[in-house]
């Protein structure tokens, strides 16, 4: 009996601890507690701290209320061209009714992995691989209203669908790749072509400003330089006439002008007159002529260097005779060439030698001489 008593206060306390356990239940946040008494419903316990019947109220089941995320493994889905594609979903849901979500289905979350897959089969195979693979945010509209539509009375709200992704077959990938490598090379192409393009458009621009610039500058230079000419024959003339030039100088000029005349890379023959001294001394005379006509007589100040003149004339003379003497040797040669060997027609008469002194002297005085 000793130990009766004290056994029986353990078990008394025992029981009691029990009892309060099973009458306290503490829930917590976005969690509700779906409470059934003697196997029927009875309540749902919200978040806190909450009371219940020992032995009489027990709890059914544990219904978490937060947005839940479900990925569904791969399904192969038939397209409207016969082509099997593999699709991969993600489902987001919450309950909204946790009762309904308890007693309407068993397992809800089966139902509506299910419920999404017939529904994809049924909206890809109205599509095409192009289309599908294009339309994903009107499969994704789609499936929400058909899965929210059938879910409502079950307690839940589906909120999102998404595909992740989208596989076709190898063999389709490999073409696809062709397709778009294909499609990536013609845009190049076109881009390269574009870019020549406009480059030779550029450049032919860019010349044809050239040319016009160029073609303006040469305009410009050539109406400077004429410019620059006309000033130069305009000072020179105005000079000759303030000198007042005899026409011994003149005479000595052109003399001056004859081995140019002669040496010109241009000229093959050089026709020489027969009676070379007689036109120089016509030309003597017509500048002579010239040269009373307007009044020609060495100025006082002219007249200290005539002797000078004179020496540098008379070697002028020297040298334009010899040059033209040579002309006439060659030109004897180039018809003894062209003959070849046959009786060549007789060639021009050897002009009479020319003395300086002659071509110096006044063609006026001479005449009178004679």
């Amino acid at each position: 009996m000793e130990f009766v008593f004290p056994a029986l206060l353990i078990a008394v306390a025992v029981i009691a601890v029990v009892t309060l356990a099973k009458a306290v239940r503490i829930v917590p946040q976005q969690r509700q507690d779906v409470v059934e008494r003697l196997g029927r419903y009875k309540r749902t316990l919200n978040p806190g701290l909450n009371l219940l019947v020992p032995f009489i109220d027990a709890v059914r089941t544990k219904v978490d209320m937060r947005e839940q995320v479900v990925s569904f493994p791969p399904q192969p889905v038939i397209t409207s061209d016969n082509l099997v594609v593999s699709i991969d979903t993600v489902l987001y849901f919450k309950v909204v009714d946790s009762v309904r979500a308890t007693y309407e289905i068993s397992n809800f979350l089966q139902a509506i992995e299910q419920l999404t897959v017939t529904t994809l089969r049924n909206v890809i195979g109205s599509l095409d691989l192009e289309r599908a693979l294009t339309s994903r945010e009107e499969i994704n509209r789609h499936l929400s209203g058909v899965l929210d539509e059938t879910t409502g009375r079950w307690g839940i709200k589906v909120t999102r669908v998404e595909i992740k992704a989208i596989e076709p077959p190898p063999s389709i990938r490999d073409s696809m790749e062709k397709q778009m490598r294909a499609e990536r090379d013609r845009r190049a192409a076109i881009l390269n072509a574009e870019g020549h393009k406009q480059s030779q458009i550029l450049t032919a621009e860019g010349e044809k400003q050239a040319a016009v610039l160029r073609a303006d500058g040469d305009r410009q230079a050539r109406i400077l330089q004429a410019e620059g000419q006309a000033k130069a024959i305009r000072t020179v003339f105005d000079a000759i006439h303030q000198a007042n030039p005899s026409q011994k100088v003149l005479a000595y000029q052109y003399l001056q002008a004859l081995p140019q005349i002669a040496n010109g890379t241009a000229n093959k023959v050089w026709i020489v007159p027969a009676e070379l001294t007689k036109a120089l001394e016509g030309m003597g005379g017509a500048l002579g002529g010239l040269s009373q006509m307007v009044g020609d007589a060495p100025t006082p100040e002219a007249s200290d260097g005539a002797s000078q003149v004179e020496q540098e004339a008379a070697e002028a003379a020297q040298a334009a005779a010899a040059a033209a003497q040579q002309i006439h040797d060659e030109v004897r040669v180039a018809e003894a060439q062209a003959s070849g060997g046959k009786s060549a027609p007789q060639g021009l008469p050897a002009p009479e030698p020319v003395s300086p002194a002659s071509l110096l002297t006044d063609p006026a005085d001479q005449r009178e001489r004679g």
